[in-house]
C-alpha cells in the first residue's frame, strides 16, 4: 500500500520583485504550515520523504514541515513548478518503492487537478492545504493511476 500526502503551498506574498518564482511565504502562511504541521503529528500522518516544486514558497512550507518532523529527506525539483496533472502523476510514478508515505508539495490548479485525477473526487484546495490519499492495492508508486487513491484524511487552514 502507498500513501500519498497532497499539500498546496501555505499562503505567499501577492508579489515579490525577483517575480512569481521567488515569492515568499506570508507571515500567516508561516504560521498556516506550523499549524499544519501539528495537526499532521497529531494525526500521526507524518512522511517518510517530501518532495516540493523548487519554487521559494513551496520550498519553504516543505522545510518548516521537515524541520517539524526532525527529517532531512527532502527533495525540490522543477518539474512540479506549474505542472500538470499528468506531470504531477508522471512524478509520482517516479517515487522511489523505498518510501511507502510521501508528501507533495506543490501549486494549483495542478494539485486540485490531481486531487480529482487520483480520487474522482473535487475538494477545496486553498493555500496550505493538506489531503492523504492511500492506494489500497498499490505496491509501487508506478501502479498509481486514475481513480486509484480514496481520499482518508484533509485539511485547510482555519
Amino acid at each position: 500500500m502507498k500513501k500519498l500526502l497532497l499539500i498546496r503551498h501555505a499562503e505567499a506574498l501577492p508579489h515579490s520583485e525577483k517575480g512569481d518564482y521567488h515569492r515568499p511565504l506570508s507571515k500567516k502562511g508561516e504560521a498556516d504550515v506550523k499549524d499544519l504541521a501539528q495537526k499532521l503529528g497529531a494525526n500521526n500522518l507524518v512522511p517518510e520523504q517530501i518532495i516540493c516544486s523548487a519554487a521559494l514558497r513551496t520550498q519553504t512550507t516543505a522545510n518548516i514541515l521537515a524541520t517539524a518532523f526532525n527529517m532531512n529527506n527532502l527533495k525540490a525539483t522543477e518539474a512540479i513548478y506549474e505542472a500538470s496533472e499528468h506531470t504531477l502523476l508522471r512524478e509520482i510514478n517516479h517515487f522511489s518503492n523505498a518510501y511507502d508515505f510521501t508528501a507533495m508539495v506543490g501549486h494549483n490548479p495542478g494539485i486540485a487537478y490531481l486531487l480529482l485525477n487520483l480520487t474522482g473526487k473535487v475538494r477545496d484546495v486553498p493555500p496550505c492545504t493538506a489531503i492523504t490519499i492511500v492506494f489500497e492495492d498499490a505496491d509501487s508508486w508506478q501502479e498509481i493511476t486514475h481513480e486509484s487513491g480514496v481520499i482518508t484524511w484533509y485539511a485547510t487552514p482555519l
